[in-house]
């Protein structure tokens, strides 16, 4: 295992800029882990993904579920019907390198990992790969952030101050 912020010989995290033309540049994602369980973080990410904040292809692999959010779910990132262009992964950390394998196998550009999940065997394994790589960082968050969505809250309120009306 390896703690967050170790570093990853010959490999820089992605500035602001860098991971605002990273989410940009894709268009298909494929979520590996994610949960049905609608009060897993992996599930409130897949929700925003498929909202009408993003215009995101959105892919589901978890070999245990066959359907979330209504959406079909595949045993392995080579099952998808198409080559995802940015893998996020929702995986326990020992299992991330092998996510990181898999990405390379099918052709994807991206490799990111969420919250907690810094992985220098697996950063490296993408890296030879060809892959850009994002650590330690929510998609949700990160695309939030850069297209007005990010509240105190981690999503949009709707709410524009707290006094109450009349106050």
């Amino acid at each position: 295992m390896t703690s967050v912020g170790a570093e990853v010989p010959g490999w820089e995290a992605p500035s602001a800029t860098e991971r605002l033309a990273l989410l940009r540049s894709v268009r298909t994602v494929a979520m590996v882990g994610v949960s049905a369980k609608p009060d897993r973080p992996s599930n409130f990410v897949a929700t925003y993904l498929l909202s009408s904040s993003t215009d995101y292809d959105v892919y589901f692999v978890n070999p245990a579920i066959d359907e979330i959010l209504g959406r079909p779910s595949y045993p392995s990132l080579s099952d998808l019907p198409e080559k995802p262009d940015l893998v996020d992964v929702f995986r326990r950390l020992e299992d991330v390198p092998g996510v990181a394998d898999e990405a390379v196998e099918v052709g994807a550009s991206v490799f990111w990992t969420q919250f907690g999940l810094w992985s220098v065997d697996a950063a490296q394994r993408a890296l030879a790969g060809g892959l850009e790589v994002v650590m330690d960082r929510c998609l949700k968050v990160e695309h939030a952030r850069f297209h007005g969505g990010l509240h105190l809250a981690g999503f949009d309120t709707g709410v524009i101050n707290s006094r109450r009306r009349g106050a």
